[in-house]
């Protein structure tokens, strides 16, 4: 089985790298690019829509798994009933703009169905899923608001993906969340090959909410198999969850309207600061690495830790996004500084 899931994750490698290159062409072709204004962290006209690749080749390969009764139905019934949807309005979003209202109620509606999929309210209660129907949606949406330089949200997504499985493997979790997400990893990086600063096509909304809605749905299943390995995937987003969150409140605590384009998260500061994408996507990969990655072990390894090491894991991070600024309007970050 290892092997076989070795060779599947390439596979969802080279036709995700594949994919995008003709989607990439395709968009070129048609016009289909995210032109610089000012909320963007680009300087120049790129191709948009790459995710279209990750979401056919990852969704592609959950339904072989499915067939072969690697991943069992449940599990996938869950990422594409409600992911496909998620990316079909990112689609439409891509190409003309769809109002914020109708792409939230599809975020609910999907977030719901993932619960009811795979059962959560028979093990967290009615509370709980109701709480899981909001942190599924909000994790569709803080992938989008993360996507905005060069290789963040691929990269971000490789890791916390292979991470997951990797720890869930390990543990001896469930094989059906390890499989899909060393998919949703192999799929993720060959995107991440044509997204790398400097970016040749973005990922687009078709891609980031899939990705937040798919790692969101492994983590909650994860949870229903071990709440400590759930506790282990909200410490490997501990980047996204951190910058994401503090942004908002904040901005929300200053009476800006949360839901307009801006570019005050962490890493967009950060990014202008260094004058470079790539040194702000490989710090982000070193804090996974260095920082999260063990953190989320130790709570695999030791349940009765699970919870402490999430707040030791997230403390510093909230510490830092606040310092840099996160959720100030640009000209009152200049001003603090």
């Amino acid at each position: 089985m290892t092997d076989e899931i070795a060779l599947l994750s390439c596979a969802a490698f080279l036709l995700s790298a594949l994919l995008t290159g003709v989607v990439r062409r395709l968009a070129l072709s048609r016009g289909v690019l995210d032109v610089p204004n000012a909320r963007s962290s680009h300087s120049k006209a790129t191709p948009r829509g790459g995710g279209l690749a990750v979401v056919a080749g990852f969704s592609g390969l959950i339904v072989f798994l499915a067939y072969t009764r690697i991943v069992d139905a449940r599990l996938a019934t869950a990422l594409l009933g409600g992911g496909l949807p998620v990316a079909l309005v990112g689609l439409a979003d891509d190409y003309k703009s769809v109002p914020a209202g109708w792409r939230l109620a599809v975020h609910f509606a999907v977030a719901a169905w993932a619960v009811v999929s795979l059962g959560a309210p028979s093990t967290l209660g009615w509370g709980g899923g109701a709480f899981a129907v909001l942190a599924i949606v909000w994790a569709i949406n803080l992938f989008n608001f993360m996507d905005g330089i060069d290789g963040i949200a691929g990269g971000e997504a490789v890791f916390v993906a292979a991470a997951g499985g990797g720890l869930c493997a390990a543990v001896g979790g469930p094989a059906a969340i390890s499989a899909a997400a060393f998919m949703l990893a192999g799929s993720c990086l060959g995107f991440l090959v044509w997204n790398w600063p400097p970016a040749k096509i973005f990922l687009g909304d078709v891609g980031s909410g899939f990705l937040g809605y798919c790692l969101a749905v492994l983590t909650l299943a994860a949870t229903r198999a071990s709440p400590a390995a759930g506790w282990s995937w909200v410490i490997l987003m501990g980047v996204f969850l951190v910058d994401a969150t503090v942004t908002l409140a904040r901005r929300a605590l200053q009476g800006a309207r949360v839901h307009e384009a801006h570019r005050s998260h962490a890493y967009q500061f950060l990014a202008r600061r260094w004058g470079s994408h790539l040194k702000v996507t490989l710090a982000v990969g070193a804090l996974n690495i260095c920082w999260l990655l063990p953190l989320a072990l130790l709570a695999s390894v030791r349940p009765g830790w699970a919870i402490a090491s999430t707040v030791v894991a997230l403390s510093p991070l909230v510490v830092v996004a606040l310092r840099v600024g996160a959720g100030l309007e640009e000209a009152r970050r200049v001003r603090a500084e």
